[in-house]
């Protein structure tokens, strides 16, 4: 079991972290809806309803797209594109899909490989490209969720205002549902960009997302 969690250990802290989070976001989001509520002569709802409500969904799901965007962006554009001195980027010159020695697959996938990878045509393609199809699906499935949910909390509050509610198409035109997605889509991008450049001046001893501290400014895609 030690050893389990030793070698287990950032994975576990993450999720862990994770759901710590998301139950306080549960709570502090029912005492927000019900302030609401009261504001709007209405009867608060107890948690249970809370955490099966659209308007939970739509917080959580805008979130969540916005992460797994992130990912697969980076994860996609870091195959072809550099940013010389950061770690978080290939060497300029190595830009690409890396031949198959390298990535050892085919005739040079050891013993140790997955199968997959020994494999040919789709199964191979398939393991070369499984993490970014996953991040971009995960991307795809929670911004629809979002978009659903967020129509239907959207609807609640048109109705509870006395006005017409939208179909999800419509609310897709809607500033509300922009305004959410965007500002989730900023921030992250933004979180990437200034990894990816303050990584290049700045070190954190022992990190992998560090290059190690004596190397210099411009050494590029390395770890310490």
């Amino acid at each position: 079991m030690r050893r389990f969690l030793r070698e287990n250990s950032l994975g576990l802290v993450f999720g862990t972290l994770f759901l710590v989070v998301l139950v306080a976001q549960a709570f502090a989001g029912h005492a927000d809806f019900n302030q609401q509520q009261l504001a709007s002569g209405m009867e608060p709802v107890s948690l249970g309803r809370y955490l099966t409500s659209a308007s939970f969904a739509a917080d959580v799901a805008e979130n969540w797209q916005s992460e797994y965007l992130q990912f697969f962006l980076y994860i996609i554009l870091t195959v072809w594109l550099v940013q010389r001195g950061s770690p978080e980027s290939k060497k300029p010159g190595e830009q690409g899909l890396g031949s198959d020695e390298k990535q050892k697959v085919g005739a040079y996938a050891t013993d140790e490989s997955p199968s997959w990878a020994r494999a040919g045509g789709l199964r191979r393609s398939l393991l070369s490209n499984s993490l970014g199809l996953v991040m971009g699906l995960l991307f795809v499935a929670s911004w629809l969720t979002q978009s659903i949910a967020g129509a239907a909390a959207y609807n609640e509050e048109q109705l509870r205002d006395l006005q017409e509610p939208v179909t999800w198409a419509q609310y897709l035109t809607e500033p509300d549902f922009w305004n959410r997605t965007l500002q989730n889509w900023q921030s992250e991008l933004l979180a990437v960009a200034s990894m990816v450049i303050l990584s290049i001046y700045l070190r954190q001893r022992g990190s992998p997302e560090s290059k190690p501290v004596g190397s210099p400014h411009a050494a590029t895609g390395v770890e310490g």
